[in-house]
C-alpha cells in the first residue's frame, strides 16, 4: 500500500485555506456590525459623567411627578401621547418632541401636537418609515418630564 506524502503544497493549502476562512468571518462580522451600529448614546463620555448626578437629581425630580407618560404609533404612523397622574389625563399640559433617525440618514423633525377630546396629544405630522429616536418633553409649568422612545 502506498501512502501519499505531504509536501508544501498541502500546507499551503491548508494555511491559505485556513486565513481565508478566518478573514471571510472577519468580513461579515464587520459588516454586520457596521450595518447594525445604532449611533452613539454621548459624544463625550467625561463630561456626560460631570453631568451624571444632575441627571439624576432631574430623573428623581420627574418621578416625585407621579406623571405616567405613554407613546405610541397609530397605524397612520402619527406618534400618540397620553399624560396622566393618578389615573386621570392631565391635559394642560404642552408636549413637544424631536424626532432623529439613529444612523442620522434622514433630517432631524420636530413634531407638534395637537389635543384630542379624550386627553391624548396626536402627532401633526407623520413619522416616515424606518426606526426613529423621539425625544419626548412633557411640561406644565417649571414641571418637565422627558422620554426617549424608539419607533
Amino acid at each position: 500500500m502506498r501512502t501519499k506524502t505531504f509536501t508544501g503544497w498541502h500546507m499551503t493549502s491548508i494555511l491559505v485555506g485556513f486565513f481565508g476562512i478566518v478573514i471571510a468571518v472577519n468580513l461579515v462580522m464587520a459588516r454586520y456590525a457596521v450595518g447594525t451600529f445604532g449611533g452613539t448614546v454621548v459624544d463625550n463620555s467625561y463630561v456626560a459623567s460631570q453631568k451624571f448626578n444632575g441627571w439624576l437629581a432631574a430623573a428623581d425630580k420627574e418621578n416625585r411627578l407621579g406623571w405616567a407618560v405613554a407613546a405610541t404609533l397609530n397605524p397612520d404612523r402619527h406618534m400618540v401621547v397620553t399624560v396622566a397622574k393618578d389615573a386621570a389625563a392631565l391635559t394642560d399640559v404642552t408636549v413637544t418632541a424631536t424626532a432623529h433617525h439613529p444612523l442620522g440618514k434622514m433630517p432631524e423633525q420636530a413634531l407638534r401636537f395637537a389635543p384630542t377630546p379624550d386627553g391624548r396629544f396626536v402627532s401633526e405630522a407623520a413619522l416616515p418609515a424606518g426606526r426613529w429616536q423621539v425625544r419626548l418633553t412633557v411640561q406644565r409649568g417649571d414641571n418637565q418630564v422627558r422620554r426617549i422612545e424608539a419607533f
